[in-house]
């Protein structure tokens, strides 16, 4: 006989959905508006850490990063109104990203809606755009009814963010009520026929690229499309900011397709007369301003592989279009019989070879006292292979996405949404889901400074992070798109910045500036050793803009052609 269920509060039964689909951390602002879920957590601390970070931006990062990371919801709480508006960008870069994550409001009373009541948002209609779902649960006996669906819904498909509203009253009313079991994710597999079409193209083509991407994926996903391109020794491309989904060392492994892109692979990827796109959108970034396919026709016989079929055929027709799950699509092409001897061989060897040159040749004239390729060179060879690297967006970035190897799944956690301010609520997202790995969070100084309080919940909640910050007291993105466009006209993009190191130390972390190359191995060691958070502030000379060419250089190739067109 069952047992018939007990009276709860509103925001006991959530907490109980929250254990009942395995939740383990949850980031939040905490707020009055759902002071009843912060009372349940409080009983539920033994099984979810409940993270307070010091801005919902931070705390949103932190839950889409965590999502993209262990591959099930990330959780964060809000407040209402102020709350609710400053995690939106998390959302909206949630979204972006296919990062899976449960965004949770306190919203005003039941019977003060409609009154513009203090603090009041319509979320319907402000995340409408930004998320897959967004309700509000305004009868606390259907709490696990709706709980169940978001955890569904973020993690089948294109996994993404869903949004959920708490009135104040509902989460303090009581309800008897039966919890809902747990959460399965439902992906779509490939036919048959289409994985017969497929290995038919492949063995068709003399210049085929795999372009990898997109979310979703696990261990054995990624082993498995491993296997794949091996077999068929395919030369594979990483989408932007998803370089990770390949070791960088694998003899198909040709570059990543993104902002700063090799030339030669571009050149590659237009010339292919086989593209196979797996789990990447063909957004923007990857597609160098839809310039490297063209829609919706492209040149290139393409072949796309996409969770959601809303995305298949929605800029770019294909040849073949298959809606599949990334782990599903994997384990089919894994089994697939490889051609006796692909007439491609040559075409793989030289995109890698393209690769280990553009990799190895450093813009020889960089100014300045630090060498940021050297920097990054000696990340890879001291920390550990498995070692989490967070990035928010900026210039910064191009030095550690040319010269940096990743070695393995889920190493890397940027934006694909290119938002500042992810890189350092990312790492801390990191370090809680892996205390036991390094995490380094590589950032600019103007992109550190969007979300740089976080460091205070680094150290409140003794996550050992390495934050290195890229100093050169500009916007440097913004910078050199000014001096390309007008020249000389320089406004709005100069910083002025506070010392980091003795900032970090302020906060009880450990912080160090270097100022030359020699310096920064020792200073690295010293971080790492140092059983706290750590800073190091690296000043870099604002001409260093990117790994090809300088702000002036820039200025006077601008300047030029101005003057010839007058």
């Amino acid at each position: 006989m069952t047992t018939p269920p007990i009276p709860r509060t509103g925001g006991q039964i959530l907490v109980d959905q929250l254990k009942t689909h395995g939740v383990r951390h949850a980031f939040c602002v905490p707020g009055e508006s759902y002071l009843a879920v912060l009372d349940a957590l409080y009983d539920a601390r033994s099984s979810i850490e409940l993270i307070a970070a010091r801005q919902e931006g931070g705390a949103a990062f932190m839950a889409g990063a965590y999502g993209k990371l262990t591959g099930t919801p990330g959780i964060c709480f809000v407040t209402r109104g102020p709350g609710a508006a400053n995690a939106s960008i998390g959302v909206h870069t949630a979204f972006q990203d296919s990062e899976p994550m449960i965004l949770f409001i306190g919203q005003v009373a039941s019977g003060q809606v409609e009154r513009e009541s203090f603090q009041e948002i319509d979320f319907r209609r402000m995340f409408g755009p930004m998320a897959k779902w967004v309700a509000q649960i305004d009868r606390t006996d259907r709490i696990p009814e709706y709980v169940s669906h978001a955890f569904h819904l973020a993690v089948s498909g294109r996994p993404g963010p869903v949004v959920l509203a708490l009135p104040e009253d509902m989460l303090m009313h009581t309800a008897a009520v039966a919890d809902a079991h747990r959460y399965k994710a439902v992906q779509a597999a490939p036919q048959p026929a289409d994985m017969v079409r497929l290995k038919a193209l492949i063995e068709a083509a003399a210049r085929p690229i795999v372009i990898l991407g997109g979310a979703g994926w696990t261990a054995q996903g990624i082993a498995d499309i491993r296997r794949f391109v091996s077999t068929f020794d395919l030369p594979v491309s990483c989408a932007f900011r998803f370089q990770d989904l390949l070791d960088n060392r694998h003899n198909s492994y040709c570059g990543d397709a993104g902002i700063g892109i090799n030339p030669a692979l571009a050149q590659r990827i237009r010339d292919a007369d086989l593209v196979l796109v797996i789990g990447a959108r063909l957004g923007e970034m990857t597609t160098a301003g839809y310039t490297l396919l063209t829609p919706p026709v492209p040149q290139q016989t393409l072949i796309h592989v996409h969770a959601d079929v809303s995305e298949l055929g929605r800029v770019y027709q294909g040849e073949l279009l298959i809606n599949a799950g990334m782990n599903e699509f994997a384990h089919a092409a894994s089994a697939l019989n490889a051609p006796a001897r692909p007439k491609y061989a040559a075409h793989t060897r030289a995109a890698r070879r393209d690769y280990e040159i553009w990799q190895s040749t450093a813009y020889n004239g960089m100014p300045g006292k630090v060498d940021l390729r050297e920097v990054i060179l000696t990340l890879g060879r001291r920390l550990p292979e498995d070692t989490i690297y967070t990035m928010g967006a900026g210039n910064f970035s191009g030095w550690m996405q040319r010269f940096h190897r990743y070695t393995g799944y889920r190493t890397q956690l940027a934006p694909s949404a290119g938002s500042m301010g992810y890189g350092v609520p990312a790492a801390i997202a990191a370090k809680v889901a892996h205390r036991e790995r390094t995490v380094l969070s590589f950032n600019g100084d103007g992109d550190y400074m969007m979300n740089g309080q976080e460091l205070a919940t680094a150290v409140h909640y003794g996550l050992n992070v390495i934050f290195i910050i890229v100093n050169n007291g500009i916007y440097g993105t913004i910078r050199m798109h000014q001096e390309r466009e007008y020249p000389t006209r320089v406004y709005g993009t100069a910083l002025t910045n506070p010392d980091f190191a003795a900032l970090a130390r302020a906060y009880g972390a450990y912080g160090e500036t270097v100022t030359d190359t020699v310096q920064f191995a020792s200073a690295l060691d010293r971080a790492l050793a140092a059983g706290k958070p750590a800073v190091i502030d690296i000043l870099t000379d604002p001409d260093a803009i990117t790994t090809q060419t300088t702000l002036s250089r820039i200025r006077e190739k601008a300047l030029a052609a101005h003057n010839a067109k007058n």
